[in-house]
């Protein structure tokens, strides 16, 4: 494994909490989650894995009180379905039907530094070696290439990254301290159909996130 460090920052973040389930509310901090899946907007393979280390917060924690127009379904999965097998099915959506207005509560002016591990998987990918993907992504992550737009929890708020290579040049997180509860740390997706969150007992200490390893017991169910 490799490890590398991204600076993700954007206007607005909204790190939804599971547990929420008429209005959006942010956790106070990036959740590994979302980490990971903006390093694997840069890249993604099947052959490797991204592991969440530590999450710096580089601007001091503000709130902002939004309301936005949603989109109140999705398609249907069996009409997908149904389409694909060559049948007719309606894959549409009228807007105006299925517009709501809902409330949130999300962060701005956020700023994280992410740490995280590049693992390599050789039976994914015969003959290649490590190296092949830690040049793909050093090459990608310092010109700005991205497969699809990093976002900060909801994909309308993009985040700019940029990689960091020297650590000891860059700014100290903030100085707060603090336990900030149960945090969702990714989805188990052992079961495609039926994947099931997991979380951990996140602290912040002195600005920064420990992020514990996905098999560990502090990770539960």
């Amino acid at each position: 494994m490799k490890r590398y460090c991204l600076e993700l920052s954007g206007d607005f973040a909204c790190f939804t909490r599971p547990e929420m389930k008429v209005e959006r509310v942010s956790y106070d901090v990036m959740t590994p989650s979302a980490a990971r899946a903006c390093f694997e907007a840069i890249l993604w393979k099947p052959a490797i894995r991204w592991h969440i280390h530590q999450i710096e917060v580089l601007k001091p924690i503000h709130w902002i009180n939004l309301r936005r127009n949603e989109v109140a379904s999705v398609v249907s999965t069996r009409n997908v379905e149904t389409v694909m097998k060559g049948g007719a099915a309606i894959l549409g959506l009228n807007i105006e039907d299925e517009r709501q207005q809902r409330a949130g509560l999300f962060l701005r002016d956020v700023a994280y530094r992410v740490h995280a591990d590049l693992e390599f998987f050789p039976e994914r990918d015969a003959g290649a070696h490590a190296n092949k993907y830690y040049e793909m992504f050093e090459r990608r992550a310092s010109r700005g290439q991205c497969v699809n737009q990093p976002y900060l929890g909801c994909r309308e708020f993009a985040a700019h990254f940029r990689l960091v290579t020297d650590i000891a040049a860059e700014p100290m997180p903030i100085t707060e301290t603090r336990e900030l509860g149960f945090m969702l740390h990714d989805l188990d997706f052992t079961k495609p159909s039926d994947p099931t969150p997991r979380f951990f007992r996140a602290r912040l200490e002195n600005g920064a996130i420990n992020v514990p390893a996905w098999n560990s017991e502090e990770v539960r169910g």
